[in-house]
């Protein structure tokens, strides 16, 4: 097997660095570190003794021997469900009003088909997990050969060779690959989602173990740290040969990542199954549940109260009466023959009858409990989730990316979103960025025009080019420059102009040397890696970040091109300012030091090829300029300028500096530097960083650079909808207060006469205790300023009530608004303010201030972000949106919903947010209000029957109510009603707060909604027994008996209940004409085939129907007007209230009603009626919300 010759060892960090044992190993061995992997040596009886988990891996929920009990379990966590299991229990005594069956088909029906979407669900994970174990590996054998064995068979301590574009079956330790110096390549998309291809490199002592001879050989003892969730870290140390090695990241490879553009590696098992990295990654979510589902619950209650009391004034009257029917010993209703009967009706026992009667009066009236309420609702969801996922105007072409409702547990919070806390980069901004701007030597180059700057020339009322200083620099003489592309074509990541400094025309300019020093740390500094293509011979460079290429790409296209790496130097084709001509350098790459979030800056050490050693720097200016040294510091003030300009106008800028070192100075570090990172200990990464530190001093400013981040398409639009609905929008940011501010003026999260409300620490007063070094007092005059601040805002904005407020807040004084004793004025100061802007924030921070909204407020909260840095906000708040942007998909998978747009939010809120809301809303109410007309029959029945616990109805007529009468109307509701259409919707974004101020599904809605249910039913059964008790019935001349009324009194409830919903619906299609008409059409049915079987088994409804409702003209006149007079009320309280007192969409509906009559749909504006009443509704908001 060939190997492949080029070296890319040394490549990344800190890869360069001898492996050297450093006497620091006191975590290895102990707790959390006690892990010990006998390489390629099975039949070692300490390691057989070990017996670490198997390589199988089970991701199911359930398993064949616990799914029964565990999901019954689930189902029973419900008190409904609960509750029916003991009333299907108690239905086989003598107590049960029904027969036992007839409580217990509704039940196993509910229970069995969610424990059956249970189960396909978990199938569908078991044939994943089926598919991963059974994948085919290669391991080397005890013959000295390698042999295909399936993943599950792996075991810790495999040797295992893995071929190009197959994943990995186990973390495992890397030991050569078919590069000589043991580099491979590895996609992590997996992982963390990113496509860009991670580089790893085995120990220079193992990277020549690739041959049968040496993999025979090869026997080593690894230690390292027990199996745990981090992806970005590893210690360990490798014993092999009677050395002791230290191990980092670089050599694992992770299971479930990809080998890329490399032939083959070789590896050892470290952790298996379950035990490896992604597996330990593997929890679920936290669990959230959705305002209107704990309201819900709520009303349960409410229905078991209802349900107890009914049972508990029938069974008090039933003990009364009872009592009556023995007086002085004689019988008052003998022909009960209470001389004669058991203690279920004993009038010398009546108490205790009245005990019995009420529990056959909570099985009774157990229909008020919709057994069938949560599946109908899961159905609903689920259905609704597939039409959000369908849904094209949510689809970006350009990414092939769907929006994607990743849980349906939260479809109708949707519609509720009072505030939602946005991340900007990545989300708001394209994440894809372009060299327009630099500030070298004191000069600003570049005269590229950026969204911000014209949205500030636009709040000027001047050209932007005009209002813009950054390029002061030029003379007047220059604004002829010519901004084409050398090329004709438009280079992405690069949108700079400036003739001064391109073409080579640099070398002209007064500090050309420090302008040449300038792009070679731009073109050094720098862990990208080049691509050539072999037949155009264009270079493609693979970055891990976007500005990283684009500095790279800039510096190419300003005459310093990187084209190859290797082994230990980076080789550039550079223009020489001397002899003016092209040539090749290559610069000797002795160490990285990479960025991090604490550091804020990279650095690289490089020898040129006159002996020059250089450390070249660039980072953010907060960490950059304080590094500086006296002498290079010339023209600070000029770049501080620049630099805050270019903030201004929305870029991100770096400073660049660099050092030349002395060989004794550099000797020095190094020694310091090697110890550092190979000392095997918790704080290894400090150590790293504190030596790190010491070379990164004494810095010669260079300049510093802006990239533009642009906005995505559709942001400013969708900001000033989603306000114009009522929903407060803040960005945390970690961006500059300017940078922020800005770029919120450009998508329109600030607006023209917003005044602005800033709390920030940049105060002489703080910097100068910076500089004392005094940290309590510091610290305490920074929570006085931010607390004076916040104190002054709050008085400004109740000064001016009239006018809309913007605030924004800087990290540092973020840290302090946090606090308890500060955290609800700035909190009550916030809610004020129609735009929040947090800058500088950190990760915790963004999730510190989310959770705040959330408890704090008690309303809605929705976060949005597309990095890893946005995890903990999107879990935080009641809605995570992840976008599926360039930054992997770390935020997706953590989140409830993804899209591939911050534009679409737009839509999947104003319009699947709020018909989901209205539906699901709609959809309970109704489901309690047909219930409890229902249920209130038997009630008003039994008091008529003197309190007998007599149903009023067959068994099964009562089993089937929920499930097949009146059950797919409401699901149809709650998939396809309208109030208005999606475009309308989008037209008028103040509908979106009928959802805000939960008008749907507020108390006194629901509370209507019940007693609509109490006043059906009164009409119901006392016009019913009116027209039809002492009626003729039969030909015969028999009058109508207790089968007659119950059948009779059950299809008026049937019809209306159904020609209720009918009324309720805004929007109709087939199906819900299908679902509504069709289940009274099958209630006919039923009665017909029903009616047909058996005395034995249909007994009351025995032929009732053929033989004596449908002949009797009676029966069907008592139906319409029993109907008729049931509905009478609800639509004349709808006609009253869409005429007199009208909500929104009943607004919206009559308008476009109108439009179409007078064929004119899409002209003009509202009505000034309708303006005012819109008008109205977000003033009540407001109040609601200063309440």
């Amino acid at each position: 097997m060939t190997r492949r010759k080029i070296h890319w060892s040394k490549l990344y960090s800190f890869s360069c660095i001898p492996h050297r044992r450093e006497p620091r190993h006191d975590q290895v061995g102990q707790r959390g570190y006690s892990r010990v992997v006998h390489c390629n040596d099975p039949d070692n009886p300490e390691a057989v003794q070990l017996n670490y988990r198997g390589n199988y891996v089970s991701t199911t929920k359930y398993t064949a021997t616990n799914f029964i009990p565990k999901s019954l379990f689930e189902q029973f966590r419900r008190v409904a469900n609960v509750y029916f299991l003991v009333v299907a229990c108690v239905s086989f005594s003598p107590l049960a009003p029904y027969t036992a069956l007839s409580v217990l088909a509704p039940l196993i029906v509910v229970i069995g088909a969610t424990m059956a979407k249970e189960a396909v669900e978990d199938w569908r994970r078991r044939k994943q997990d089926i598919e991963s174990n059974n994948r085919e590996a290669e391991v080397y054998g005890k013959d000295h050969c390698f042999h295909e064995t399936r993943w599950k068979k792996l075991h810790v301590g495999d040797l295992v060779r893995v071929h190009k574009d197959e994943y990995f079956p186990a973390d495992l330790f890397l030991i050569s690959s078919s590069y000589e110096d043991g580099i491979c390549y590895v996609e992590t998309m997996n992982l963390d989602g990113e496509m860009n291809l991670k580089l790893k490199q085995s120990l220079e002592v193992t990277s020549s173990i690739c041959d049968e001879s040496s993999l025979k050989e090869f026997k080593a003892v690894i230690r390292c740290e027990d199996p745990n969730e981090n992806l970005y870290s590893f210690v360990g140390n490798l014993h092999y040969g009677g050395k002791e090695y230290s191990l980092s990241l670089k050599q694992i490879l992770l299971r479930d990542s990809k080998l890329k553009n490399t032939d083959y590696i070789h590896g050892v098992v470290v952790f298996t199954g379950h035990d490896t990295k992604v597996m330990q990654n593997s929890t679920d979510p936290p669990s959230k549940r959705s305002k209107i589902e704990r309201r819900m619950d709520k009303i349960i209650y409410i229905l078991f109260t209802t349900l107890i009391t009914i049972s508990f004034v029938g069974s008090f009257f039933f003990g009364i009466e009872t009592r009556k029917d023995l007086s002085d010993g004689k019988y008052r209703r003998w022909y009960l023959r209470p001389d004669d009967t058991t203690v279920f009706y004993d009038p010398g026992r009546a108490p205790l009858a009245a005990f019995f009667h009420f529990l056959t009066g909570l099985m009774l009236y157990g229909y008020l409990i919709p057994i069938s309420l949560y599946v109908s609702i899961e159905i609903v969801k689920v259905l609704q989730s597939i039409f959000i996922n369908q849904d094209m105007d949510m689809y970006h072409a350009e990414t092939d990316r769907p929006a994607r409702a990743r849980t349906s547990n939260l479809n109708e919070e949707l519609g509720q979103i009072d505030t939602i806390l946005s991340d900007k980069t990545g989300t708001l901004t394209c994440n894809s960025m372009e060299f327009v701007k630099c500030s070298i030597a004191g000069v600003a180059y570049g005269r590229g025009e950026t969204q911000v700057e014209r949205e500030i020339a636009g709040r000027k009322k001047e050209p932007a080019a005009e209002s813009s200083e950054i390029s002061s620099g030029e003379s007047s003489d220059d604004k002829d420059v010519d901004t084409s592309y050398p090329s004709g074509r438009h280079i992405k990541g690069f949108n700079f102009h400036d003739k001064r400094i391109m073409n080579g025309r640099w070398v002209n300019e007064p500090n050309h040397d420090v302008i040449q020093k300038f792009f070679w740390v731009l073109a050094i500094c720098h862990t990208v890696i080049p691509d050539v293509d072999q037949e155009s011979g264009e270079i493609h460079y693979e970055a891990e970040s976007p500005d990283e290429a684009s500095f790279v790409i800039a510096a190419r296209e300003l005459g310093f091109e990187f084209f190859e790496r290797k082994q230990t130097t980076i080789s550039l084709h550079e223009l020489d300012f001397e002899s003016g001509t092209k040539v090749d350098r290559n610069y000797e790459l002795l160490h990285i030091l990479e960025f991090s979030g604490s550091r804020k800056r990279m650095s690289v050490i490089v020898r040129s090829e006159e002996g020059r050693l250089l450390l070249l720097s660039k980072g953010a200016d907060s960490v950059m300029l304080e590094r500086l040294s006296k002498e290079g510091r010339s023209f600070l003030a000029e770049t501080r300028d620049h630099i805050n300009k270019y903030s201004e106008a929305g870029l991100r800028t770096l400073v660049i500096a660099y050092r030349e070192l002395g060989e004794d100075e550099y000797r020095i570090w190094e020694d310091e530097f090697v110890k550092a990172k190979t000392a095997v200990s918790a704080d290894r990464d400090a150590l790293i960083d504190a030596a790190a530190d010491k070379i990164e001093r004494d810095l010669n400013l260079l300049g510093a650079t802006a990239v533009e981040d642009k906005l995505q398409e559709g942001v400013p639009e969708c900001m000033e909808k989603l306000s114009e609905g009522g929903i407060k929008i803040w960005v945390l940011t970690g961006d500059k207060l300017e940078t922020a501010v800005n770029i919120g003026y450009a998508c329109k999260l600030l607006r023209k006469g917003m005044r602005l409300i800033t709390i920030t620490l940049d105060s002489p007063e703080i910097e100068a205790l910076e500089k004392q070094g005094d940290r309590d007092a510091l610290a305490k005059a920074s929570l006085e300023s931010v607390r004076k601040q916040i104190h002054e805002g709050k008085s400004l904005s109740a000064k001016e009530k009239t006018g809309s407020f913007g605030l924004i807040i800087d990290g540092r004084s973020l840290n302090f608004a946090l606090k308890k004793d500060l955290e609800d004025s700035f909190l009550d100061l916030a809610v004020k303010c129609a735009s929040v802007i947090c800058c500088r924030s950190s990760p915790k921070q963004k999730a510190l201030v989310t959770r705040m909204v959330k408890v704090k407020i008690g309303r809605t909260t929705l976060s949005i972000g597309d990095g890893a840095n946005d995890v903990s906000m999107l879990q935080e708040a009641d809605i995570g949106v992840g976008i599926s942007g360039v930054e992997g998909m770390q935020a997706v998978m953590a989140s409830d919903f993804a899209i591939a747009q911050f534009r679409f939010l737009e839509r999947l809120l104003l319009v699947h947010g709020h018909w989901c809301y209205r539906r699901i809303s709609m959809m309970i109410c109704y489901f309690f209000y047909k219930n409890i007309t229902f249920g209130f029959t038997l009630f008003w029945f039994e008091a008529y029957a003197s309190f007998s616990g007599q149903p009023a109805y067959n068994d099964w007529y009562m089993s089937f109510y929920n499930v097949f009468f009146t059950s797919l109307p409401v699901i149809a509701l709650g998939v396809f009603d309208q109030d208005v259409s999606a475009r309308l919707c989008l037209k008028y974004p103040l509908l979106y707060q009928e959802g805000m101020q939960n008008v749907l599904f507020n108390w006194p809605r629901i509370l209507g909604w019940m007693s609509n249910g109490v006043g059906s039913s009164i009409i119901i059964f006392f016009c019913t027994t009116n027209a039809i008790i002492g009626q003729a019935f039969r030909p015969e001349g028999q009058l109508a008996d207790y089968e007659i009324l119950g059948v009779t009194m059950y299809t008026c409830v049937v019809w209306a209940v159904n020609c209720q919903m009918a009324l309720s619906i805004n929007y109709f299609t087939w199906i819900q004409h299908v679902f509504i008409w069709g289940s009274i059409v099958f209630w006919y049915l039923f009665l017909v085939v029903y009616g047909f079987l058996t005395p034995t088994i249909s007994t009351t409804a025995y032929m009732v129907f053929v033989e004596a409702c449908a002949p009797s003209l009676l029966y069907w006149l008592s139906t319409l007007l029993v109907v008729v007079s049931t509905l009478l009320p609800y639509f004349s309280y709808r006609a009253f209230q869409t005429r007199f007192h009208p909500m929104p969409h009943d607004i919206i509906q009559r308008k476009r009603s109108e439009d179409s009559n007078n064929d004119n749909e899409n002209s003009g504006e509202l009505p000034v009626r309708v303006k005012n009443k819109l008008k109205h509704l977000k003033e009540n908001l407001g109040h609601k919300k200063s309440g």
